[in-house]
């Protein structure tokens, strides 16, 4: 029989309870957007730690955004203080926002992180060519892609991470 080994990515010597491997809220951060133009910016106001590992249960809710057209949602890192070159589509793109979420789907929200592989990683390493931690914090933010809202509603981002 084979044994098949994950891939542990945090400090193996962390002691819970003490700071290592903890989970932490950024908060809920929640915007009402009217109808905007494609390429337009969505400004969570959240900067976080260049090296904070990124949680599964990151989520990004939306209503329906759209009544004609496929408006899509991409979320990226920006540089703070120009430590970084912005990625605007580092976490996540296309996201469809142009269908009410289901029952389902709005209990569970769209992932934050696309590819669950990559969930504990520290969010630097997200970052387009980035392969050195730049310290600092990264701005989170959302942009409008593929089509223009139409309709009025709400976004929200609910982001958590852990720091080693």
């Amino acid at each position: 029989m084979t044994t098949y080994l994950a891939t542990v990515r945090r400090a193996e010597n962390t002691t819970f309870g003490k700071g290592g491997g903890q989970l932490i809220s950024f908060g809920a951060r929640t915007i009402e957007l009217a109808g905007v133009a494609s390429g337009s910016v969505i400004d969570f106001k959240l900067n976080i730690p260049s090296n904070v590992r990124l949680a599964g249960c990151s989520r990004l809710y939306h209503d329906d955004l759209a009544t004609s057209g496929s408006p899509t949602v991409d979320l990226g890192l920006y540089a703070v203080d120009g430590n970084i070159t912005s990625d605007d589509d580092a976490l996540n793109d296309g996201i469809a926002v142009s269908a009410v979420m289901t029952a389902s789907t709005q209990t569970i929200g769209v992932p934050v992180v696309k590819d669950y592989a990559n969930l504990g990683k520290p969010a630097y390493l997200f970052v387009n060519g980035q392969t050195t931690d730049p310290g600092g914090e990264l701005a989170v933010k959302g942009v409008v892609r593929d089509a223009a809202t139409n309709a009025t509603g709400t976004v929200t981002l609910d982001l958590y991470g852990y720091l080693d």
